[in-house]
């Protein structure tokens, strides 16, 4: 029987056109594989286009935009990397402001690559241990936060990893960050 450790968890990964293909289906798989209820949020409805390094691959369908839905409606949050991808939605306020609901709230949020860009435009780093594509260090780190060049990195509610082949690792840790805070819900509840 498959791991359905995240029954009835509900994860939004937020993402736009040409986000890394591999970091937003391989952890959108993982999370389904354990129970989780994945929602694709975007800008825009219809579909974004997905990238594997610089060429354009796959697209995928968007569930939700920003504009439909809320922060409250989901228990996690996940950021897939690409350059492109990152650096149009860190302008988007709505992703912002979702994003800092979250980590206010105490919710988990799996980032990997150059999804901490939102971050640091959220103002979420500072004080924060993390990882990234090495070239968005120096972004992290005016921003406060503690960059460190691991394959994956786990600070409190938040993990973290660098590209596509640290995947395997940070499906695994985020998979276990988001069920210990379920399972910290239930108990509570």
């Amino acid at each position: 029987m498959a791991d359905q450790s995240l029954q009835g968890f509900r994860v939004a990964i937020i993402a736009n056109d040409l986000f890394e293909q591999s970091e937003l289906l391989e952890p959108k798989k993982a999370l389904e594989g354990a129970g989780a209820h994945v929602k694709v949020i975007s800008t825009k409805a219809g579909e974004i286009q997905g990238v594997q390094h610089d060429t354009k691959d796959q697209k995928v369908k968007v569930d939700l935009t920003l504009d439909q839905t809320s922060p409250d409606d989901f228990d996690a949050l996940m950021l897939p990397g690409g350059a492109m991808n990152a650096d149009s939605l860190r302008m988007e306020k709505k992703a912002q402001e979702f994003a800092r609901a979250i980590d206010s709230s105490g919710r988990p949020l799996a980032v990997i690559c150059h999804g901490p860009w939102l971050l640091v435009s959220a103002n979420l780093v500072k004080g924060r241990k993390m990882t990234s594509y090495f070239t968005i260090q120096d972004d992290i780190r005016n921003a406060g936060g503690d960059w460190q060049d691991s394959d994956c990195v786990v600070d409190k509610n938040w993990v973290s990893s660098r590209k596509p082949a640290d995947l395997p690792r940070f499906n695994q840790e985020m998979i276990r960050i988001f069920s210990e805070h379920l399972e910290r819900g239930r108990r509570a509840a």
